[in-house]
């Protein structure tokens, strides 16, 4: 049986394959909770990163991309839409990785903590320099973003709309039109890649 959210999401996509021009603005807020949540788990600790972007930002830079594509085709499903919601997270958290801490990003530059009363965090020990890999830095996520969208097809839909959009795996069955079992499944052999593809160094 359908979740009372996808029931919901189903109805709003009717409503704006129908011309309904405020059924976007209901499917944008209904992705704005969750996508505020992976934000914020995302830049927890990234002091870096929050000198020029906090939570709100990347958050609004999601919607914003996703307002935009609603705008210009609504998805099929509410299925199709949540892998709509995950793709342009994703893609906006990678696009900040490059813009700040590229070659040229500005991250790359400046000191990598606020000196106090600039309006940054909190006073704090210095988050480590450029090296290896280490989950509380931004590369982590960017890494785990490129692995989790280069899984087989299957356990990618799976593993997004567990993980990104916060579904519990009876939903996610249902909304897929298979079996819990299958759904377990195919979680775990997600997790198994992305645990060997990232050496067990998974961001938290």
């Amino acid at each position: 049986m359908a979740s009372d959210q996808t029931v919901y999401l189903e109805g709003c996509l009717a409503r704006l394959r129908a011309g309904d021009a405020a059924a976007r603005d209901e499917l944008v807020a209904a992705a704005a909770g969750r996508l505020t949540d992976l934000a914020s788990v995302m830049l927890r600790g990234y002091g870096r990163l929050r000198r020029w972007e906090q939570t709100d930002d990347v958050m609004q830079g999601a919607l914003v991309r996703l307002s935009g594509a609603l705008g210009r085709a609504a998805p099929e499903s509410a299925r199709h839409f949540h892998r709509l919601a995950v793709q342009l997270i994703r893609r906006e958290l990678i696009d900040l990785a490059r813009r700040y801490f590229g070659p040229e990003g500005h991250g790359r530059h400046t000191d990598s903590v606020p000196p106090p009363g600039d309006g940054g965090d909190a006073a704090g020990p210095p988050e480590p320099e450029t090296g290896s890999l280490d989950p509380g830095r931004l590369a982590a996520w960017t890494d785990f973003h490129r692995q989790a969208e280069a899984l087989p097809d299957d356990e990618r839909e799976v593993f997004e709309l567990v993980w990104y959009q916060g579904l519990k795996q009876v939903n996610a069955a249902a909304l897929l039109g298979v079996s819990d079992r299958t759904v377990l499944r195919r979680w775990q052999a997600a997790c198994l890649k992305l645990h060997d593809a990232l050496q067990g160094i998974v961001p938290r």
